[in-house]
C-alpha cells in the first residue's frame, strides 16, 4: 500500500510538473503571420525628445468640440519604452489580426490611460490572471503588472471562390462557413472547451439586451428628429435659420446602464390622407414618411444585428489569444528564419512572408482568373526583411530579399551580377536632381524567366507549357537579343525648365455669356537623358532610319545629321521634342542634344559615379532641388506655405542594391538637411510644422 502512495504520488508530481512547465511555454509566433516587427526600444527611446513630441501628441489628443487633452502626459502612460516591442499581423480566409505586445513599468499608470482612452461607462473585464476591455468594436486590450497586448482584430464572412454553379452555392457555403469556423477554433481555442457556465451565459444575454435596447433608442429618435424635419419643411419651406443639432448616441457595442426613458415608437404605418395639413402640396400628400422610416428602421435593426454578432465573436477570438498569452511566461517565441536578417543594433526590424500575403484566397481568386495561379505563387515565394536605422544626419532602411526555391534565388542573383559601363556613369554631374543606373546581366536574365514559367501550368495544361517553354527557347536566341540590350542603363534627370504654354480659359459677363479667353502661363518641363549600352549598333539605326522614310512616321520622326528629332503637337506638351542617336555603343534618348557630352565632375559627382558602376542597381534623387524647381506650379497661399516647408526641410535619397550572400541586399538613404537631433525627430518636426500650417489653415478658413 506504502509503494503504491509513492508511486501515485510520483506520478501526481510529475504531472504537476509538466502541467507548470506547458503553462510556462513561450507564446509562439503564429503560423498564418504575414507581418513580424520588432521596435528596439532601449535605442529610440533615446532618440526621442519627450518634450518636444508630448505636446505633439496632447494637441492631436484635444476632443474637437471641447478642445481638452484626454491625456497629459505621453511619456507617462505606464509602458516602458525602452523595452522591445513586438509587432504582428495573422490572416486566414475570415480573421485579420494585428497584435502588439508590450512591456509595461507602472500598471497602475497603464491602467489610468486606458481610461481615458476608452469610452465613459465601459466596464473593464477581469480574469484570472488579467484585465482587458474593448476600448473600440474591434480593438481590445488586455493587461497584467508586468505586460499588455494590443489587438486590432476584423471578421468576414468566408467565402468559397471557388464555387460558382448556383445548384450548389447554398450547400458549399453553409460546408465552408462549418469547416472555416472549425478551424479557426482550431487557431484561437488550442485550449480543451470550458464547462457551461450558466452565470457567464445570463450575462451574455442580458449584454445583448443592453445592445437592441440601445439601438431601439437610436433608431427612434433619429426617426423623430427627422419626421420632425419633415414637418417643419412642409409648413415652412425651409429649416430654421438657426438650426440646433439634437445629440444622438454613438451607437456602439458597449456594456453598461441605459436608464433613460425611451423615446416612444414611431407613428402607426399608414396612407396620408389629402388635406390632412393645410400646406401640405400634393407631393406631399401622396408620400408614405412613417413607411419609410419604419423601413429604414428594420434595416439599420439588421445591420445593427449584424455588428452586435461580429463583435461577439471577434471578441471571443480575442479573449482566447488573451488566455494564452497570459497563460504563457510571457515571452514569444520566433522562428529562427524569420530572425535570420535581423540587426539587433536597428531601431526597427521587419520581416514579411509575401508568399503567405498572396497565397490568401482574397488574392488567388483574383489572379485565378487569368490561369496564372501558380506562377504568382512562384514568383510571390518569398520573402523580405527590413532594418531600419535612425541615424543622426540621415534614416537608412537595408532590405533583404530572398526567394524561397534556391534555383529561382540563385536566378535572380545572376541577373544582378551585371557588367560595367563608365560611359554611360560619365553623364552624372553634380547640377543633376538625380539619377537611376542599372548594370544587370540580360542574358541571365532570360535564365530568370525560364525558371519561373518552368512547372507553373496546372496538371491540365502542364505538358502544353512544357513543350511551349522549350520551343521558346529554341526559337529565340537568347545570347543575340542580350546584345540589343546587354543591361547597362541610366536615367539622368537634369533639371527643370521653365516654359510659357498657351492655354483656353472662360471668362463670364454679367448674363452669364460664356465667352472664350486665350491665355498663357509658364509650367515646368524635365530636361533628362536615358542612355542604355548595345552591342548591336546596325540594330537600333536600322529602326530610326525606318522611322524616319515610313510614310505615317517621317512627318515627326525627322533625321538631323548623326540624330533623329522627334516632334508631335503645337509644344504644348510637357515635353517639346525628344533626340534619339547611337555613339560608341550608346543609345541615347533626351531632350537636348548637349545632354549626351560627358559632364565635368567634381568629388561628389564622381563619388555618385564611383557607386553606379559598384552596384547592380544604384540611384540618388535630390528632393529639394526638385521642390525648388517646381515653384511656378503652387499658387494657392497654403500651398505655397506647405512647398516653402518642404523645401526648407527636403534631404536626399541615395539607392543601391547588390547580391550580398544568399540574398539581394538593397539599402535606401534618406540624408536630412536640417538641424533636428537626428533623423528620427527630424519627422516629428517635420509633421509637427505640417499640422501647424494646416489648422492655421482651418482657422483662417473659419474667420
Amino acid at each position: 500500500m506504502k509503494t503504491y502512495l509513492i508511486k501515485t504520488q510520483k506520478i501526481f508530481f510529475l504531472l504537476f510538473a509538466f502541467a507548470f512547465l506547458g503553462a510556462q511555454q513561450s507564446s509562439k509566433l503564429p503560423k498564418d503571420a504575414l507581418f513580424y516587427m520588432e521596435i528596439n526600444g532601449k535605442q529610440l527611446n533615446k532618440k526621442i525628445n519627450w518634450e518636444k513630441v508630448n505636446p505633439f501628441f496632447k494637441e492631436l489628443s484635444k476632443e474637437n468640440d471641447k478642445k481638452t487633452a484626454s491625456w497629459n502626459d505621453f511619456s507617462k502612460t505606464g509602458i516602458k519604452y525602452d523595452a522591445t516591442q513586438y509587432h504582428f499581423a495573422s490572416a486566414n480566409d475570415s480573421i485579420y489580426a494585428y497584435t502588439t505586445y508590450f512591456t509595461l513599468d507602472n500598471n497602475v499608470k497603464f491602467k489610468e490611460f486606458i481610461n481615458s482612452v476608452k469610452k465613459k461607462g465601459q466596464e473593464v473585464t477581469k480574469k484570472n490572471n488579467y484585465e482587458f476591455v474593448d476600448i473600440d468594436n474591434n480593438i481590445f486590450v488586455a493587461w497584467n503588472d508586468k505586460k499588455a497586448v494590443l489587438k486590432m482584430m476584423n471578421y468576414s464572412k468566408p467565402y468559397n471562390y471557388d464555387v460558382y454553379a448556383d445548384s450548389v452555392v447554398a450547400y458549399v457555403d453553409s460546408t465552408a462557413v462549418a469547416v472555416d469556423s472549425v478551424a479557426v477554433a482550431a487557431d484561437y481555442e488550442e485550449e480543451p472547451e470550458r464547462p457551461f457556465d450558466y452565470k457567464e451565459e445570463i450575462q451574455n444575454l442580458k449584454d445583448e439586451i443592453s445592445y437592441i435596447k440601445q439601438n431601439i433608442k437610436d433608431n427612434n429618435a433619429e426617426i423623430l428628429k427627422l419626421q420632425k424635419d419633415i414637418k417643419y419643411l412642409e409648413k415652412h419651406k425651409k429649416y430654421p435659420e438657426e438650426k440646433t443639432d439634437v445629440a444622438i448616441r454613438d451607437t456602439t457595442y458597449r456594456e453598461g446602464s441605459y436608464d433613460e426613458e425611451i423615446p416612444p415608437p414611431p407613428p402607426p404605418v399608414g396612407p396620408r390622407k389629402s388635406g390632412e395639413e393645410d400646406d401640405m402640396t400634393e407631393e406631399m400628400d401622396d408620400y408614405d414618411y412613417e413607411a419609410e422610416a419604419v423601413a429604414d428602421s428594420l434595416y439599420m435593426k439588421e445591420m445593427d444585428s449584424i455588428n452586435i454578432e461580429t463583435f461577439k465573436m471577434v471578441k471571443k477570438f480575442a479573449e482566447a489569444d488573451f488566455d494564452k498569452y497570459f497563460s504563457s511566461n510571457l515571452e514569444l517565441e520566433v522562428a529562427k528564419d524569420v530572425l535570420s536578417f535581423r540587426d539587433s543594433n536597428s531601431d526597427v526590424f521587419i520581416y514579411t512572408d509575401y508568399a503567405k500575403i498572396f497565397g490568401l484566397k482574397s488574392y488567388r481568386s483574383f489572379y485565378r482568373e487569368f490561369d496564372i495561379e501558380n506562377l504568382i505563387g512562384k514568383m510571390y515565394n518569398s520573402n523580405s526583411s527590413y532594418n531600419l536605422y535612425f541615424d543622426d544626419d540621415k534614416v537608412r532602411l537595408i532590405n533583404n530579399y530572398q526567394h524561397k526555391d534556391s534555383n529561382i534565388n540563385n536566378s535572380f542573383a545572376a541577373v544582378y551580377k551585371g557588367k560595367k559601363n563608365k560611359k554611360l556613369t560619365a553623364l552624372i554631374n553634380d547640377k543633376s536632381i538625380g539619377y537611376y543606373a542599372l548594370n544587370l546581366n540580360g542574358y541571365k536574365y532570360f535564365d530568370l524567366i525560364y525558371t519561373l514559367f518552368e512547372n507553373t501550368g496546372d496538371g491540365k495544361y502542364q505538358k502544353e507549357i512544357q513543350l511551349m517553354m522549350e520551343t521558346v527557347k529554341i526559337v529565340l536566341d537568347e545570347e543575340a537579343i542580350s546584345k540589343i540590350a546587354p543591361g547597362n542603363g541610366i536615367f539622368v534627370l537634369n533639371e527643370l525648365k521653365s516654359k510659357k504654354v498657351d492655354y483656353t480659359d472662360y471668362e463670364y459677363d454679367e448674363d452669364y455669356n460664356e465667352k472664350e479667353v486665350k491665355k498663357t502661363k509658364d509650367v515646368m518641363v524635365p530636361d533628362f537623358t536615358f542612355a542604355f549600352a548595345t552591342e548591336n549598333e546596325r540594330y537600333w539605326v536600322r529602326i530610326f532610319d525606318m522611322l524616319a522614310s515610313n510614310k505615317d512616321t517621317k512627318e515627326k520622326f525627322i533625321k538631323e545629321g548623326d540624330f533623329y528629332r522627334f516632334k508631335e503637337g503645337t509644344n504644348q506638351g510637357p515635353v517639346d521634342q525628344l533626340y534619339f542617336t547611337v555613339k560608341d555603343g550608346i543609345v541615347y534618348l533626351t531632350t537636348s542634344k548637349e545632354n549626351i557630352n560627358p559632364k565635368s565632375q567634381t568629388e561628389i559627382s564622381k563619388k555618385w559615379m564611383k557607386d553606379s558602376e559598384r552596384y547592380a542597381v544604384s540611384g540618388r534623387f535630390d528632393l529639394q532641388k526638385l521642390l525648388i524647381g517646381l515653384d511656378q506650379e503652387f499658387k494657392d497661399s497654403s500651398e505655397i506655405k506647405m512647398l516653402n516647408l518642404m523645401k526648407k526641410n527636403a534631404g536626399e535619397f541615395n539607392y543601391k542594391s547588390e547580391v550580398k550572400g544568399n540574398s539581394i541586399q538593397t539599402e535606401i538613404d534618406y540624408k536630412i538637411k536640417t538641424s533636428a537631433e537626428n533623423s528620427l525627430m527630424y519627422f516629428f518636426n517635420l509633421v509637427d510644422e505640417i499640422y501647424k500650417i494646416s489648422e492655421s489653415e482651418k482657422k483662417t478658413h473659419t474667420l
